[in-house]
């Protein structure tokens, strides 16, 4: 039986789960990115959810969106069937990226923090290399508590018994620090209720 993000139940699991305040922080996304966007790519794209929010109001940008679950490309290929401008990549995001013309924007949404701290650390290096200057990086996601029992509070209040095996979460600063590092002059946490943060960075 297929097992984690190649197994078509647990896709449906995950996609069915509700987080507070999400539509609004995804609204704040949308709001934080450049007014005109000739191309933009979505890390962890999943079902192609935020690749369809950002088309809603930039319908013209190419998108590119990137996952290694085959389930989760499976529906993201069916909701852009007709849609000549959505391109969906297979890459596991453990896996340097590969190179790509540079865009206006990288978006993500709860897909960075199954990374390891590392990995986050040179993918941020990889973003702003992807981006044009001027380019916007918005990544919406989980972040760690300050606490043992803030994150408890926050395993309750959206409904989950047990932590995710799959989560490594890092701190909200330590991240804009990493960011910093990684060379973007303009760093920002649009957002936050709890554990969910919107993260925005800007390269000079």
């Amino acid at each position: 039986m297929p097992t984690g993000w190649s197994n078509p139940e647990q896709v449906t699991e995950y996609l069915s789960r509700e987080i507070p305040y999400r539509d609004v922080a995804e609204g704040m996304l949308l709001d934080a990115l450049p007014q005109q966007i000739e191309g933009f790519i979505d890390l962890g794209t999943g079902d192609g959810r935020l690749i369809a929010l950002v088309r809603e109001r930039h319908p013209s940008a190419a998108a590119i969106g990137i996952d290694f679950s085959a389930p989760m490309l499976e529906r993201a290929a069916q909701r852009f069937a007709d849609d000549p401008l959505v391109e969906l990549l297979d890459h596991d995001l453990t896996k340097p990226l590969a190179e790509q013309t540079p865009v206006d924007v990288v978006v993500s949404a709860l897909a960075i923090h199954h990374l390891e701290h590392e990995r986050k650390r040179s993918l941020f290096s990889e973003i702003h290399s992807l981006l044009v200057p001027g380019g916007v990086f918005a990544n919406l996601d989980l972040v760690a508590s300050a606490t043992p029992q803030e994150h408890e509070r926050f395993r309750h209040a959206i409904g989950r018994p047990q932590d995710d095996p799959a989560d490594r979460l890092a701190g909200l600063c330590e991240q804009l620090d990493w960011l910093k590092d990684a060379g973007f002059q303009t760093v920002d946490c649009r957002f936050k209720w709890m554990e969910l943060a919107l993260i925005v960075a800007m390269k000079r």
